[in-house]
């Protein structure tokens, strides 16, 4: 099965049961990368439909303090791009769950640009998201990424305009990536976004699936947003938990709250 049908079934099946996603997001090699391949594993098999797997990077743009944090933790810990290329190979031994890198251009650039999509490809996984890449310069990576079969996820904003809403959905696949809130990840009490506003406005654009992300902190708020939506990126809140188990095992913590989560949007 490519990447792109793998991502296409999941939320097929998903429809087909009247549901809503969850797409976890974890850090690579936060707190190691042995505890990242269990980490994918055991949240897939809570529930997480999708697993983003961060590829750290020295300045995220796009994430809050949470994710910062972690992303320096695991450069500290000396994490390379080419290792957590190896776990995500690994994982895709495990489970079947669509996996998706979430990096900065640098680092992709760094590696290669076909040498990076190959070898993400060949390692199992399904799609990319790049936030700081802008859709006028992402030629170069969205030609590989589509010979290889890998979606190219693009993210909208609730201050995108309808004629770069219609410009990017053409070149999106897999899904489109709605972030809540203007600014940066992290987990929020409330979102003030009109969300059935928002997300109306791009369907407008694509009959892609979408997934909200930025700011849902846990069950609740991923209950709210999810009749607005096809699913839900919960990304700081699971890497807090993480974090809070600096001293112990973190798999059973965020594994578990990732079942939460889930339970949250088949219970709605």
């Amino acid at each position: 099965m490519t990447a792109v049908n793998r991502i296409s079934r999941c939320f097929d099946e998903l429809a087909a049961r009247r549901e809503k996603g969850l797409i976890a997001y974890i850090c690579a090699g936060d707190p190691d990368l042995d505890t990242t391949v269990r980490l994918v594993e055991a949240i897939a098999a809570a529930g997480a439909d999708l697993v983003e797997l961060g590829i750290p990077f020295s300045d995220p743009v796009a994430d809050g303090p949470s994710i910062q944090r972690a992303a320096a933790r695991a450069l500290a810990g000396g994490v390379k791009v080419a290792q957590i290329i190896a776990a995500a190979a690994r994982i895709r031994r495990r489970t079947d769950v669509p996996l998706i890198f979430m990096t900065y251009y640098n680092p992709v650039l760094q590696y290669g640009l076909e040498e990076f999509v190959r070898d993400a490809a060949s390692a199992g996984v399904d799609g990319l998201i790049v936030p700081d890449l802008p859709l006028e310069e992402a030629g170069a990576l969205l030609a590989p990424a589509g010979g290889a079969g890998l979606a190219l996820i693009p993210l909208v904003a609730p201050t995108t305009t309808p004629e770069r809403l219609q410009a990017i959905s053409a070149a999106a696949r897999g899904f489109v990536y709605c972030v809540s809130v203007t600014g940066v990840t992290g987990a929020r009490q409330e979102i003030h976004t009109d969300l059935a506003k928002f997300t109306g406005r791009v369907r407008a654009y694509t009959g892609l699936p979408l997934a909200v992300g930025f700011g849902i902190s846990g069950p609740a708020a991923a209950a709210r947003v999810a009749p607005c939506c096809d699913a839900v990126v919960v990304g700081s809140a699971i890497v807090d938990r993480v974090a809070a188990a600096a001293d112990s095992d973190p798999v059973p913590a965020a594994a578990g709250l990732a079942g939460e989560i889930k339970s949250a949007l088949v219970n709605l």
